[in-house]
This record gives C-alpha cells, structure tokens and sequence, in this order.
C-alpha cells in the first residue's frame, strides 16, 4: 500500500489525516476513518444525489461513495485509477470519499487550527471547522458530520 509521512507537530494533540482535492488540502479526524483504498468503480444508483456516485461492495456490505468535490462545491473531479477512497464512520453510517490523494498524518493541537475566515460562506462555515497552516501549506479542517448532517442525526 502507500506510506504516509507522519509529522508530529506537538505531543497529545490529535491526529488528523490530511488528502488532496485539486490544488486544494483538506483534513478530517482520523478516528473517523476505517481504511484506504484504491479506486474501484462504483455501480450509479439512480436518484442519488449529484455527489453520490454510487456504491461498491466492501467485503460483502454495500458502501455509498460520495464525490467529494462535489460535495464540498468545488469543480467535479472524474475518478482515475490513481485516486483513493477514504473509507470513514459518519455517524451511525460508513461511507467512500472519494479523493485524489492521501498526503499526510498530522498530529496538531488545538493551537495549530485557526479559526475559518469570517468572508467564508455559510456552508463553508457548517463543514469548516478551522485552517492549519502548516510547511507554508493551508489545509481545511472538514467536520464529516456537517457534510453528512442525517447520518448524524441517525445516530442520534
């Protein structure tokens, strides 16, 4: 499989596993996420939503991928063979995200995450949960359950 370099930025912080979508960064906690793997084509369901692409069999379980960039607004990306699914726990739900690539595991403490900009949409600010500048890169912190707010609920 592919190594990921780990960077350790502060003793006891959390860790966070950060991914690429085009030209931009992002992270989300990596508690969250089950495994990776690479791409495999999904089966379109019909009525899903633009950023579902459909699903796969996941050792015998049915597992939605979701188009991240999509998801997130952004310029739709078609998936290749070199892209990844992140496989991770929403809620009482398990969903693929679909990404481009796996590029770190970060260990940051809460000092590191700077509040999202107040010029920042609504629905940035629901998923959003703060910016690290980290090696003069800028990676957003993503809230999974603010983009997938029923399986939250569900688990309610």
């Amino acid at each position: 499989m592919m190594s990921y370099a780990v960077k350790n930025l502060v003793e006891g912080g959390r860790e966070l596993i950060a991914f690429r979508i085009g030209d931009q960064e992002f992270c989300v906690n990596i508690m969250s996420v089950r495994e990776i793997r690479g791409w495999t084509p999904a089966t379109p369901l019909p009525h899903s939503p633009s950023y579902v692409l459909g699903v796969i069999n996941l050792r015998g379980a049915v597992l939605p991928i979701i188009n991240l960039s999509i998801r997130l607004g952004m310029k739709p990306v078609e998936p290749e063979a070199r892209h990844v699914i992140i496989v991770a726990q929403v809620g009482a739900k398990v969903v693929g995200l679909l990404v481009e690539a796996v590029s770190d595991i970060l260990t940051v403490s809460d000092d590191n995450i700077q509040p999202t900009p107040e010029i920042s949409s609504d629905l940035e600010k629901q998923y959003a949960r703060g910016i690290l500048a980290i090696d003069k890169r800028m990676i957003c912190l993503i809230e999974l359950g603010a983009l997938f707010p029923d399986a939250e609920s569900e688990a309610a």
